[in-house]
């Protein structure tokens, strides 16, 4: 097994399930000492996991864990979550801000508070973590930021239905650009990430068609390209909007039929990909 990862920490937001969740698994494979972070530490009356049951299979995985329970939306909390971490684990080598709020709406059919939580949990999330996780990173061999957002694209048909998720997502990507560009002298990598086709999540579960669903991914191929770009040197790989279809065939991976939800169904392209 490649130890890649052993002893690198990694803080994830949004880990209790889904995306999150499969990339701290993938890490703690290769001995990596996880952070999981989510909103709440008891179970969801709806949704499966908690950052005590990841923190405990990342265990199980090979790696470390701590688990803190962080709402995102609190910048002090943010701050305290990250120096616990650093504490915890003697420094921070890659963050990944995953934590996202969706509601997919027109500009009447979205109420202030699913803009305020939208904006909150996206944007201004990615920058109160990266922003507190910069120091420790400067510190650290090989130190990454990796955001789950999209390519940049102002085709308005990106905007046309849902406005506000999409300039909320594009906040995140906003934050690859500038961030990649500032932290460029220090050796950070600031990169993005986005699936080619919808990845079987919550919120596709609950926002989209079952046959949307049918036509998804798993999370784990998200999860191994996350692995291969935080992987490459923070020096020479920064400022990328990475899909990861693309990311895993630069890896010599050409079957992705093992994370189909369906291996039989056409894949579901995703959200702002032409």
């Amino acid at each position: 097994m490649s130890e890649t990862f052993a002893g690198r920490t990694v803080f994830i937001t949004g880990a209790s399930r889904g995306i999150g969740r499969a990339i701290a698994l993938r890490l703690a494979r290769e001995g990596a000492r996880i952070v999981v972070t989510g909103k709440t530490d008891a179970p969801h009356p709806r949704l499966e996991g908690t950052i005590h049951e990841v923190a405990e299979a990342v265990r199980a995985a090979g790696g470390e864990a701590l688990a803190i329970r962080l709402d995102v939306r609190d910048a002090e909390a943010v701050a305290a979550a990250v120096a616990q971490a650093a504490e915890t684990f003697g420094g921070i080598d890659a963050l990944v801000n995953n934590a996202s709020a969706i509601h997919l709406a027109g500009t009447e059919a979205t109420p202030a508070k699913r803009f305020d939580l939208m904006m909150a949990v996206n944007v201004r999330a990615t920058f109160l973590c990266s922003q507190a996780c910069i120091p420790h990173l400067r510190r650290a061999a090989n130190p990454h930021i990796l955001n789950l957002a999209p390519p940049l694209n102002m085709d308005p048909r990106w905007f046309r239905d849902h406005v506000a998720y999409t300039i909320s997502k594009y906040g995140m990507s906003m934050c690859t650009l500038g961030m990649a560009a500032e932290l460029a002298a220090d050796g950070i990598a600031v990169n993005s990430l986005w699936p080619a086709t919808t990845i079987a999540t919550a919120a596709i579960e609950v926002h989209f068609p079952p046959e949307v669903l049918r036509r998804s991914r798993r999370p784990e191929i998200v999860a191994e390209a996350a692995r291969a770009i935080l992987a490459r040197p923070s020096r020479a790989f920064t400022g990328r909007f990475c899909i990861d279809e693309e990311v895993l065939r630069e890896e010599g991976v050409s079957d992705f039929s093992a994370w189909a939800v369906d291996p039989t169904a056409p894949p579901q392209r995703d959200l702002f990909l032409d």
